[in-house]
């Protein structure tokens, strides 16, 4: 058999180069470094809002009240859902688990549950030096701003008849014709509101760190009397405001509290600094 040195130099060489391609994959994965998330950072301000969870005056169920709510500060919050790209680094890394529903593509991720949230938003921070967080029922709320709706309330309050209430909300509920819409769209299919937030009450509803709370009203002023926080459950905000058991990823397998069930469930997080750099940053414009 003849000795061929160019044949030879020819494989050794092709294998330097996959073993080259290999290597540099291996060191890509490796990377998981996420790049800094595109935020907005919105003004502070002041605003009505129905306050979340469940009300009763006298034993029976009630509207919500509505509080002037306050944000003293510059809020810096994602302008789009965390992606799944951006999800998957952390499952990579080994701190997520895997979304349900495996999309690939530039969606945001879906099939995760408050559960997971929180452990994204820890991995994120730990990665990045910074603190990230879920943003709070009323932060979400100002931050949706025109696109904000709270529960689906009923106007009949017949203490005599409870089916009545519920067949006023089920009323309430069918006139804002909401169609199923259970496929995941790129980012910024539903558009921007007026503060620059993108897919904010589109298809995806987003978790928050708002307990669902159960509040006896007093008098007649709204005054709150006794109240007791569920922790096990979260407020998800979206097409209107709902509440969720924790480890539920699937809105439409159960676990929702009211009104028709969210087509998927998804979240964005708030990036905390000190006031003083909020409010530095906000006056030169970053976002």
């Amino acid at each position: 058999m003849s000795f061929d040195p160019v044949f030879t130099f020819g494989v050794i060489a092709a294998a330097a180069l996959i073993g080259l391609g290999i290597a540099n994959e291996a060191n890509d994965s490796r990377d998981l470094t996420p790049p800094s998330p595109v935020t907005a950072i919105l003004e502070p301000g002041t605003f009505d809002h129905s306050r979340p969870g469940e009300f009763l005056k006298a034993n029976h169920p009630v509207k919500a009240p509505v509080v002037h709510e306050t944000i003293a500060a510059p809020l810096e919050i994602m302008k789009y859902q965390v992606s799944v790209w951006e999800y998957a680094r952390c499952v990579a890394d080994g701190a997520c688990k895997a979304a349900d529903l495996r999309k690939v593509g530039d969606v945001p991720v879906t099939g995760v549950s408050h559960i997971d949230a929180e452990a994204y938003a820890s991995w994120l921070s730990e990665r990045t030096g910074e603190t990230w967080r879920l943003p709070t029922d009323v932060e979400w709320a100002y931050a949706a701003a025109e696109r904000f709706r709270g529960d689906i309330e009923a106007n009949a309050n017949d203490p005599n008849n409870p089916a009545q209430r519920w067949l006023d909300q089920y009323r309430a509920e069918s006139s804002l014709e909401r169609a199923p819409d259970p496929e995941p769209r790129a980012q910024g299919a539903f558009g921007f509101n007026s503060k620059g937030l993108a897919d904010i009450a589109g298809n995806v509803w987003e978790w928050t760190s708002t307990c669902y709370v159960h509040t006896t009203i007093v008098g007649d002023d709204a005054e709150t009397g006794s109240s007791i926080d569920n922790c096990g459950v979260h407020a998800v905000e979206g097409f209107h405001r709902t509440y969720m058991s924790n480890f539920i990823r699937d809105g439409k397998s159960g676990g929702c509290a009211v009104g028709t069930p969210p087509d998927n469930l998804g979240f964005r997080l708030i990036r905390e600094r000190s006031s003083m750099m909020q409010s530095a940053l906000w006056r030169i414009g970053l976002s």
